[in-house]
């Protein structure tokens, strides 16, 4: 059966005053699956990653040339506001980042505000529900007003994730998720991200070449601005075409 694209990414260029970070950038990332980014630090992985949900819009000196095609519309086009760009693709970051609130409130804050749900009853069923999605359910049920602050930091990623989720997005990117994070819980994200894939479509950009190869379906492999290798993940890691991925995935170079 052949993926649906998600994602088309169509001669996208991005340049920061006038360093040109990103070169002329095609990809397709299919719906329902995760997508890793890898490659040596600076090479554009995060740059790209931001692209996806106009997050380099903050960046003053940054200009984007191409497309960023997602569920058929450009998400660049003129007429498209941003911010409800970034309330369907979320953002997971590489520290966890709960908001100065409880952890009900953490996912809360962001549904209600859209008024995607009603204080009461129907909030807390929401609450609920993403906190089971993010398997963190369990851990918090007795002490949901308890700030998000004061939980582990496997936990405060998993927080962080149920927060994303509870706007249901329509994609979830991840920027080393598990980098500051423990052996443990590395794990449970990544069972969490296995579970997710069913419902969500999943980038995620990784240091980590096992985890890449442990969690995604495709693998591109990105060297100084340049895409060099896109394919799905076994082949990019038992039978690159492309002579640099292979240097890149048995540590010649990196």
């Amino acid at each position: 059966m052949k993926n649906k694209n998600k994602i088309e990414v169509e001669k996208l260029n991005l340049w920061y005053g006038s360093k040109h970070a990103l070169h002329d950038l095609n990809i397709k990332i299919h719906e329902n699956q995760i997508t890793a980014l890898i490659g040596p630090s600076g090479c554009g992985k995060s740059t790209f990653l931001r692209c996806l949900n106009r997050m380099n819009d903050l960046v003053s000196s940054a200009r984007i040339e191409g497309q960023v095609i997602i569920d058929g519309q450009d998400i660049y086009a003129k007429e498209v506001d941003e911010v409800s760009v970034r309330k369907r693709i979320g953002m997971v970051f590489q520290q966890p980042n709960p908001f100065p609130k409880s952890i009900y409130e953490n996912i809360a804050y962001a549904p209600i505000k859209h008024g995607l749900v009603k204080k009461g009853k129907e909030c807390d069923e929401l609450v609920e529900k993403s906190l089971i999605s993010a398997g963190l359910w369990d851990e918090v049920k007795d002490k949901l007003h308890e700030p998000g602050t004061s939980l582990s930091g496997g936990q405060q990623q998993r927080l962080c994730i149920a927060r994303t989720i509870a706007v249901e997005p329509d994609v979830i990117l991840m920027d080393e998720p598990t980098s500051a994070l423990d052996p443990i819980s590395t794990e449970k994200i990544e069972a969490l991200m296995l579970e997710l894939k069913k419902k969500y479509t999943i980038v995620i950009v990784t240091h980590n070449m096992q985890q890449a190869a442990r969690v995604a379906d495709y693998t591109a492999f990105f060297h100084l601005g340049d895409l060099i290798e896109y394919d799905e993940t076994e082949t990019i890691f038992v039978n690159p075409k492309v002579s640099k991925t292979e240097d890149y995935i048995t540590g010649r170079f990196g």
